[in-house]
Order: C-alpha cells, then sequence, then structure tokens
C-alpha cells in the first residue's frame, strides 16, 4: 500500500501521519486510564511478580498460540476457535503492515525495501491481499454464526452487545480499503512492488479496463489511502471503550495469573485483614478487577458451567461483567469518596446471592477461560464477605458449618464414629503403627457414610495386598476444613487446618495417601499456606504405580462396560486423567467407556463448592444431568474417585429408576474385585 508524496497538495504525507498518529494515541491512553487503569488500582494490592520467567514464558502459548481459543476447537461443532486464530495473527501481519508502509514508507518511500527488499515486498503485499480476502469470508462466517445460527454461548444477553458489530465493520471496511487503495494505484499508473499485489493488481486493471481515468483513480487512490490511517488509528479509540479491551488486558492478565495448582484459594492473613472476603470494588484485588478488562464476553466459561448449564442463575460471565461495570460506574466516585458504594453494593444490586451459592468451584470457567480469567476466587471471595461478615448462607449450609464446628465433620445425624468402617478388617492406627511410611487419610465422608464404609476397606485391602506399610489416625481424624472453606467459612477452615497440620506433625506423617480428592486437593495445594508441608498422593495414582511397577496385579476379570467419571477436584483441578484409566484398564474383561464430557471437559457431579450440602431450588438438578451423560454411554457401571461423586450417582440411578440395572462403584472397589485371591484375601 504505497502512501502519496504529499497530502492533497498542502504537507507532507510523513507529518499528517505522525500527527494523527499522536493525537489518536494520547487520546486512547487518556481513556484507557480513565476508564480503565485508575480504577483497577482501586483493588487490594497483591503480590504477582515472582517467578518472572516463568510468567512471561505463560504468555507464549495462550496469546501468541492461541491455545486457550483452539481447545475448543471442532469441525463439526465450534471453527470459532480457528477463526480467531487467523484473524489474530492475520491482525498482526496487518499491523506489521502499517508499521513498515505507514509509518515508514511516508518518512522514506524505500523504508520497507530496504526492510524486506522490493521482492519481498511485492510477496508481503500479495500475502496482505489475500489475508484480506480470507478475513472477509471469515467475518461473514462469524456474522451468520452470531447473530443467524447462534451457538448457546453466544445466546447471552451480554454477548449480543453492538460491540462486535463495530469491530467486525471496521474490519470489514478496513480488508477493503486495502484492496482498492491497492487497485486504485495501479489504475492511477502506479509502479513498484506495491502494484504487483495480487488481488489488488487484478481489480486495478479491471478498472483501466473499465476505463477510469487515470487522475481519478490518482485521488481515490490518496483517498482511500487515508481512509485507511483514519480507521487504523479509530481503532485505538475503539478498544477501550468497549469489551476488546481484552486484546490489551489477556496478555496482561495472563502475565499476572495464578501460578499455583488451579482451583488453590488464597489464604488471608485474618489478623491483618480489615474486612473478610470481597463485596466491595476496593475489596477485590487489583487483579480480580483486572479480569473484567481481560473478558472477552465469549460465553465460553458460562458455556461449560455445569451451574448455567443446569438452568441456575449463576453466569460466571456475568460475575466479572457486572463487576467491571460496577466498578465503571462507582469507581470514579470511590476515588473521591470511599463511603459512596455503601448505597449502591455489588450484591445483590447486580450480582444475585443465589447465583454466589449457584457455584460448584468445579474451575471449568477458569479451564475454558481464553484470556486467563479467575472467577472461582472471586465468587469464593464474595462468599466469604457474606458468611463471615453477614452472616447470610443457605440454611443447610450453615447446618454443614455448624456441624464442622461443634463436631469435626459436615455430616449432621451421622450414627457412625470414625473408626467404625475398621469393625472387621484389621488396619493399624497411628498409635499401633508409629512409624508407618503411610498415613491412610479416610476423610469424613468414607468414614461418617455407610456406603462410604466399603470403599474404606477396599482400600485397605488393596494396600494390604500390595503389602504398603501405611496406618490410619482413627479418631484422631478430623475434617480437613475444605468443606468450610468452600463453602466462604475462612476462619473456620483455617482453625481446622491448622488442627489437622498439627495433628500430622505430632505423629511425623511425612506422606498421606487419600481417599477423597478434595481432601488430597487442600492437603497437598493449600495446607502448605500454613505450613503444613507433606507428600500426598491420590489413591488413583498410588495404585496406578503400585500396578506399573509389579506391586499389585489384577487377575480377577470383572467383564462390564465401565465408564469413568472425572472427579473436578482430582482431574481439572490437579491434572489426574490418565491414572485413573489405566488402572480401571489393567482390570482384565473391563471394557471402558467414556462419557461425551470428559477429562478437561468433564462436568461435574453436583457436590463441588459444598453443594453437598446446599439445596438445588431451581432448574435440573445437576448430578441428574451428569447421570443421564453417563446412560447415555450404554455402560453397565460408573466409576469414580471420590466419595461425593459416588453419593451423586447413587441418588441419580435412583431417580432415574437405574438402580437395580446400572450401578455406581469407586474405582478402589473394582481394584478390590479383582486383585482378591482365591483364598479370599
Amino acid at each position: 500500500m504505497s502512501p502519496p508524496d504529499i497530502l492533497f497538495n498542502t504537507i507532507p504525507v510523513w507529518l499528517g501521519v505522525y500527527l494523527l498518529a499522536i493525537t489518536f494515541f494520547a487520546a486512547a491512553t487518556f481513556i484507557l486510564y480513565r476508564n480503565a487503569i485508575r480504577l483497577i488500582l482501586l483493588g487490594q494490592k497483591s503480590d504477582l511478580l515472582d517467578n518472572k520467567l516463568q510468567r512471561f514464558s505463560g504468555i507464549m502459548k495462550p496469546v501468541f498460540g492461541q491455545s486457550k481459543v483452539l481447545q475448543s476447537f471442532s469441525l463439526k461443532t465450534d471453527i470459532a476457535g480457528l477463526a480467531h486464530f487467523f484473524i489474530f495473527w492475520g491482525f498482526l501481519s496487518f499491523a506489521l503492515s502499517y508499521i513498515l508502509f505507514i509509518f515508514g514508507d511516508s518518512i522514506w518511500h524505500r523504508f520497507s525495501e530496504t526492510i524486506l527488499t522490493k521482492k519481498g515486498v511485492e510477496v508481503f503485499a500479495s500475502y496482505l491481499d489475500v489475508l484480506a480476502v480470507i478475513f472477509l469470508f471469515v467475518i461473514f462466517l462469524g456474522v451468520g454464526r452470531r447473530w443467524w445460527k447462534t451457538p448457546r454461548r453466544l445466546s447471552f444477553d451480554l454477548t449480543q452487545k453492538l460491540d462486535a458489530a463495530v469491530i467486525l465493520a471496521f474490519i470489514t471496511v478496513l480488508m477493503c480499503l486495502t484492496i482498492l487503495t491497492e487497485a486504485f494505484y495501479v489504475a492511477g499508473n502506479g509502479t513498484g512492488p506495491h502494484a504487483e499485489a495480487l488481488i489488488g493488481r487484478a481489480i486495478g486493471e479491471a478498472f483501466i479496463s473499465a476505463n477510469l481515468p487515470e487522475s481519478s483513480a490518482l485521488v481515490l487512490h490518496e483517498i482511500g489511502w487515508w481512509l485507511h490511517v483514519l480507521v487504523i488509528l479509530s481503532f485505538s479509540i475503539v478498544i477501550p471503550l468497549s469489551k476488546h479491551t481484552h486484546l490489551l488486558g489477556a496478555p496482561v492478565n495472563f502475565f499476572f495469573r495464578s501460578l499455583e495448582t488451579p482451583g488453590t484459594l488464597t489464604t488471608p492473613n485474618l489478623e491483618k485483614v480489615d474486612a473478610f472476603g470481597a463485596f466491595n470494588v476496593k475489596d477485590f484485588t487489583w487483579k480480580q478487577l483486572l479480569d473484567g478488562y481481560a473478558c472477552a464476553v465469549c460465553g465460553r466459561c458460562s458455556d461449560v458451567c455445569p451451574a448455567n448449564f443446569s438452568g441456575k442463575l449463576l453466569s460466571p460471565m456475568h460475575i466479572v461483567a457486572n463487576l467491571k461495570d460496577h466498578t465503571q460506574k462507582v469507581g470514579p466516585s470511590i476515588i473521591k469518596d470511599d463511603s459512596i458504594e455503601k448505597d449502591n453494593p455489588l450484591v445483590p444490586n447486580l450480582i444475585p446471592e443465589e447465583a454466589i451459592w449457584d457455584c460448584l468451584t468445579c474451575g471449568a470457567c477458569v479451564t475454558e477461560c481464553p484470556v486467563g480469567v479467575e472467577h472461582v476466587q472471586t465468587i469464593v471471595d464474595v462468599r466469604r464477605h457474606l458468611v463471615m461478615e453477614k452472616a447470610q448462607i443457605p440454611e443447610t449450609g450453615q447446618a454443614a458449618l455448624v456441624s464442622l464446628e461443634q463436631r469435626g465433620h459436615p455430616w449432621r445425624g451421622t450414627t457412625y464414629s470414625r473408626t467404625d468402617w475398621m469393625a472387621d478388617i484389621n488396619v493399624p492406627t497411628v498409635d499401633e503403627n508409629p512409624n508407618a511410611d503411610y498415613l491412610l487419610w479416610i476423610g469424613c465422608t468414607s468414614a461418617l457414610d455407610k456406603r462410604g464404609h466399603s470403599v474404606a476397606k477396599s482400600l485397605a485391602r488393596v494396600l494390604k495386598r500390595a503389602n504398603v506399610d501405611f496406618a490410619v489416625l482413627g479418631q484422631k481424624e478430623t475434617c480437613t476444613g475444605d468443606p468450610a472453606r468452600r463453602l466462604g467459612n475462612e476462619y473456620l477452615y483455617q482453625n481446622m487446618a491448622n488442627q489437622t497440620i498439627e495433628t500430622l506433625k505430632a505423629h511425623k506423617v511425612r506422606k498421606i495417601i487419600t481417599l477423597c480428592p478434595h481432601c488430597f486437593n487442600v492437603m497437598k495445594n493449600e495446607y502448605p499456606h500454613l505450613k503444613g508441608d507433606f507428600d500426598v498422593i491420590h489413591y488413583s495414582k498410588f495404585v496406578d504405580e503400585l500396578i506399573s511397577n509389579g506391586k499389585l496385579t489384577a487377575i480377577g476379570e470383572i467383564k462390564e462396560n465401565v465408564s469413568y467419571h472425572d472427579s473436578c477436584y482430582l482431574g481439572r483441578q490437579n491434572n489426574i486423567y490418565e491414572e485413573p484409566r489405566n488402572v480401571a484398564s489393567s482390570i482384565p474383561g473391563l471394557n471402558l467407556l467414556e462419557m461425551n464430557k470428559n477429562r478437561e471437559k468433564g462436568f461435574c457431579c453436583g457436590a463441588g463448592g459444598g453443594h453437598a450440602w446446599l439445596e438445588e431450588n431451581q432448574g435440573t438438578r445437576t448430578n441428574h444431568m451428569r447421570t443421564d451423560q453417563f446412560l447415555e454411554t450404554g455402560a453397565d457401571t460408573v466409576a469414580v474417585s471420590c466419595p461425593f461423586c459416588l453419593q451423586m450417582f447413587d441418588e441419580g440411578l435412583s431417580s432415574r429408576d437405574e438402580s437395580k440395572k446400572r450401578k455406581a462403584v469407586d474405582l478402589i472397589e473394582l481394584v478390590d474385585q479383582s486383585t482378591t485371591t482365591p483364598d479370599g484375601k
């Protein structure tokens, strides 16, 4: 795109270009600061400058490789990721062309040729022509997809705003100007590498054949060139005024992402905080406020959210977007007067309280988000405020918290003790085997729920067959505090966690095998924040290692079609997907069938985020939806590696009158059955 020499015979082109650029960029910077930066800085301090090299490297794949956008790509159901990939790299290509052909060539007409060579400019110009045509085709598909054949994730009110239409219109105009400006240049008897651009030259020759006057073509070229410049510079104004702030916010958001294992919550110093949790703009961290400006409003998070999918009020996208809107609405006033927000609270004005309690903390939204937004932490912070500052929590959730505080477990009404499951099986306690290699952590549900007893016994028998030296805490075991944390009572969690850590240290425990993924996650990833550093492993991974090392062999044939359900806190939060499947595949005769939603795309059983104790009063029960997904496989058995998942599937199968035809088991029960020797040991 060769620039004219003089701006309509008045001033040098380079002067016009740089004056316009300075004006537009100054205005854009002012808007960005006023609408975003100064408001983001209202948030609480958050130390996210550690491990800078890891943070920089973490930008590469999701930003330049577009990996998070492409993870949902499917030729049949979702080609948007591939289209976005082409648009992103096309955008970078055009940005390079503007640097060379506008900002460079306007100063010295051979600038781009010096950088790329004459032939290089010709090839690059032709590449841009082809790219422009591809862009126009992709935009045509995008318009049809967004406003005609609309997928679920784009059907939300937020995703139907005009932001997308404006940006698509801008891109369409740019692509047309790219080709037409070159065509007018050719028709005006222009020479040089820009006149050899593939499509521009063909159209230019058509103009010549149509007898377009050379003088008119030159004027049209100059008008087109300057329109091109104005549209490009207008982008700098549109971006900070729309959802397309994510073009700037996403790379920054990825840099400042949490480097913890997914699903790990922050551990505030409760003695130093002014208020518990977050409710007002200044209660959130600046990173949480940045999330709103990084959000692309693409609907991916809400589309995969089990709560939203099952008809609940929760929409992770709306949580983030509404926090941003609230910040922009009250932020300027807060800068002048902190008290102004008290008359306009975020909850329930913009975010219904019910939506906060709908969350299963499964992390599907975080995994799916292409711009690094961390929804779950924000939701839990609001829960912390509701519970610890306002004593607002659903009644059944409060009952679980009271039981935790009074009894050391959440299962109010249970008639079992911590050791009843051991009644007919010889399992040593830490007092009987103080130097055991491993501590077997049973967990509240497996110890205090009758169905869980079978699972605990199976694991103990399997460990014995593999000659693993282990012991249990018995009556000394108490809840890890995880339910309290997910339900928002951080104070109770930290008390219970510290108590457990003291008990473990008193018995010099080093290695822990857990039955429950929730116990595993909190002990492995969150206890270190409280100086509880232990080597924690979930039994599915441990048993996989036993089988791989030849210490355990499945000999009994189980001729069943089995579908394995990924626990959120084992799979998505801790990346343990293959180990349970390896264990299942080692069992002779067992045929493993996958549900449609599996591994990273797995669907929560419905018990996460404290929902084992919360009622579902809207939409379809989440565990019923997951049960239906299992039934679609045609499998005889659903295998799980979590006591909560087991409860959810047992209830789900009963609700579908399938409990006599199909069954739910814990994976370790299948291993126990298959590794039992002929003499029953």
